[in-house]
């Protein structure tokens, strides 16, 4: 391990021999959620670990730091639709139906 935070064997450090491109998140203070700060390009993990610390944390506006390729973003495009809450709106089922039934009950009752 090296004093900047990277395995000596990452694949990241060892770099692609060309540009990569890197994005940074920043949170501001603990607690809150991390914010995409920006992007740049980097010949390594190493230079873009040293880059974004300078660039992103040297006035210490930031308590901490993501910094990873681009290419290791995952984008999900099709979520399945489990959190369906129609059953929870009014309109999710006929009211006048079931008002009908209990009056057709309650009548028959009596």
């Amino acid at each position: 391990m090296s004093g900047d935070g990277l395995a000596d064997d990452d694949p990241l450090a060892a770099g692609s021999g060309g540009d990569t491109i890197y994005e940074v998140f920043r949170q501001e203070r603990k607690g809150q959620p991390f914010q995409h700060a920006g992007s740049f390009h980097a010949p390594d993990a190493r230079f873009a670990d040293t880059y974004a610390r300078q660039f992103y944390a040297r006035r210490h506006e930031s308590t901490a730091l993501w910094v990873v390729p681009r290419s290791a973003i995952v984008e999900i495009e099709d979520f399945v639709d489990e959190f369906d809450s129609s059953y929870r709106r009014v309109d999710g089922y006929s009211l006048r139906a079931r008002l009908r039934e209990a009056r057709e009950r309650a009548a028959g009752s009596t």
